[in-house]
């Protein structure tokens, strides 16, 4: 007999239709329990309250009271790992502002055909509800330093290449918030994201730093003081231009652990372009991506780097990093800006 308590979730939803779609992706998973199933944020945290459920799955959008409600309210009274479902425009950023309040991660809504070939159409919500039941709720409020760190005189680097999953946007944030106004270097990230929401993002990062935040353009030259973040449609790549310098393109290649963007892609090519030069880091998230992508860094002989399991929402790739021998050193959220620079 199976004694292992089942992951118990609440439902947070206006349709119906989608409740009942929501609902049948969950029953397909004998470890999941759907416990309720509310119509808006503030039903929710009622029933949240009530019910003690392991995870919620809410709407972002809801009459009266959102999911930022929710996620707001959850984290004041009962944290709670939420996940959210969005089907908001590229230009919204409402779910970035519930990440930073709390919640554990995003999914864009699923497509009403989605019941008949859940497990063809890949739709990732079992595999994130298992996760986050896991998760550290506390590492979502990791506080940045805010002390501007700076340094003179020559590099010891060329680049900085950042790889991140489930967790990463607010982590993302936080190391951006710490690295100095006069960086003379480029950074280069891939965060796990849907396509629609990364230009988001990138508007997002570039109103909290000095530094200018972009994605990455196919043939665009990678410059020092820029931070670029890939893009969704395609893995991204860099190579050497011959009249000098670096330059991106894009790949349709397919990577074991994830696609578009790739970690691994991205630090393959980049430690070929910088060598010795360069240095790798994987921050949070479910998965392996990223591993492979230091071992190449580290075989370079660049420095390589992992989010500590402290501040990690999910310590999945930093910890397959570390245990393989990929990363080198595992370094806390707040402190990785001033790691960062220390070593430059």
């Amino acid at each position: 007999m199976n004694l292992k308590k089942r992951i118990s979730v609440l439902i947070v939803e206006d349709s119906a239709l989608m409740r009942i779609l929501l609902s049948d992706i969950l029953k397909a998973d004998s470890q999941i329990e759907l416990v309720g199933a509310a119509k808006n944020g503030r039903e929710g945290v009622e029933k949240a309250v009530l019910l003690h459920p392991d995870v919620i799955i809410s709407d972002m959008l809801m009459p009266e009271y959102d999911g930022l409600y929710l996620v707001t309210q959850m984290m004041k009274e009962m944290p709670i790992p939420i996940i959210l479902l969005s089907a908001l425009s590229k230009e919204n950023e409402l779910i970035f502002d519930a990440l930073e309040k709390g919640a554990f991660d995003f999914l864009d809504k699923p497509k009403e055909d989605l019941t008949q070939s859940i497990k063809a159409k890949n739709y990732p919500l079992i595999d994130l509800v298992k996760v986050a039941a896991k998760s550290s709720v506390k590492a979502i409020h990791v506080k940045e330093n805010k002390h501007e760190h700076s340094f003179q005189g020559p590099l010891n680097y060329s680049a900085i290449v950042v790889g991140a999953s489930t967790g990463g946007p607010g982590a993302i944030e936080n190391l951006i918030k710490q690295l100095p106004s006069n960086l003379a270097l480029p950074v280069i990230i891939a965060q796990h994201m849907p396509e629609s929401f990364i230009e988001s993002f990138a508007k997002r990062l570039d109103s909290l730093t000095l530094l200018k935040v972009s994605v990455a353009k196919s043939g665009e030259e990678i410059l020092p003081g820029r931070i670029y973040l890939a893009p969704g449609h395609a893995n991204l790549q860099l190579r050497k231009n011959p009249h000098g310098g670096v330059i991106t393109y894009f790949t349709n290649k397919k990577f074991t652990e994830f696609n578009n963007p790739s970690i691994d892609c991205l630090m393959h090519s980049a430690a070929k372009v910088y060598g010795s030069k360069m240095i790798g880091v994987v921050l949070t998230g479910m998965g392996k991506d990223g591993t492979q992508g230091l071992l190449e860094i580290k075989k370079e002989g660049g420095l390589t780097l992992a989010q500590d399991e402290a501040t990690s929402v999910v310590f999945g790739m930093p910890k397959y990093a570390f245990d393989t021998g990929a990363a080198q050193n595992l370094v806390p959220i707040d402190q990785m800006g001033g790691y960062l620079v220390s070593c430059l």
